[in-house]
């Protein structure tokens, strides 16, 4: 499978026991959305929610961060998922969050996993069948606790790269809280990171655009695909659209700056650039 599929290759998978459909919409705070509430009006059949906004390490200190082995394992039981399984995300979320559940399960090397390209909304568009309610019937799983990919970066490490070390920081946020314009909401960004917002990445209709040209917006952004990349925004979801965006131009390995803005923005020792 490959990691993006279509709505047309997903709806001939429907009623299959050989692929497990997930519900991984997330909305920022002021959306004024209810990603639990929208699934059970209208999700894809047979689809599972996977309540993203609730799948990080509350115990952690850094916000939103991401979930931990355990918490991955235990969350895939729950939902009936085992690691041979192939999972198909998607969401209908306007910050393409199903790029930060892919993250997610690409980090606990769970080796089969896709987001349908286009979300709920292509889906829709097209007239194909919705489900209402929470009627699936879920039997727990057994999961073992994966190991970790060596993907994700903290504070103390983006300060050390900072100072000299090989890593591309690319920011997802728009240009105006990059720049620390006046209003952004933002005093700026890690110093020597390059803009690049998330959405340049998909074309009109919330698809992807194809490798080359997502590639090519990578290049016309600065970033060398042939070194090492880390990338941030404000809490490390469109960060991921970005990794995600890297792994179909080729670029393999992505790691992520886990805290993100939220984390550096509200440290007064952390020095941050403007412009």
């Amino acid at each position: 499978m490959d990691n993006l599929v279509s709505t047309e290759w997903l709806a001939g998978k429907l009623g299959s026991s050989d692929v497990v459909v997930l519900d991984a919409s997330a909305h920022l705070p002021d959306a004024g959305r209810d990603a639990k509430a929208e699934f059970l009006e209208a999700h894809v059949p047979s689809a599972r929610f996977l309540d993203l906004e609730s799948f990080i390490d509350a115990g952690s200190d850094v916000p939103k961060a991401l979930p931990t082995g355990e918490q991955f394992a235990r969350r895939m039981a729950d939902l009936g998922i085992v690691p041979s399984i192939p999972v198909v995300l998607y969401d209908d979320s306007a910050i393409r969050s199903s790029a930060r559940a892919w993250f997610i399960f690409n980090l606990f090397e769970h080796e089969n996993v896709a987001i349908l390209d286009g979300g709920l909304a292509k889906w829709r568009q097209e007239g194909r069948m919705i489900e209402q309610g929470d009627e699936t019937e879920i039997e727990p799983a057994a999961y073992p606790v994966p190991e970790q990919r060596p993907a994700v970066r903290h504070k103390a490490e983006m300060l050390l790269n900072i100072k000299g070390g090989g890593e591309q920081v690319i920011d997802a946020r728009d240009a105006a809280r990059f720049a620390g314009k006046e209003g952004s909401g933002s005093d700026g960004h890690i110093p020597g990171a390059r803009s690049l917002h998330f959405a340049k990445l998909l074309n009109a209709d919330g698809t992807y655009r194809s490798a080359e040209s997502i590639r090519a917006v990578f290049e016309e952004a600065g970033i060398d695909l042939s070194r090492p990349i880390v990338t941030s925004c404000n809490s490390g979801i469109t960060a991921a659209v970005l990794a995600f965006g890297l792994e179909r131009a080729g670029h393999e390995g992505a790691a992520l700056y886990d805290g993100s803005w939220m984390e550096w923005g509200a440290d007064p020792a952390t020095p941050k650039e403007r412009g």
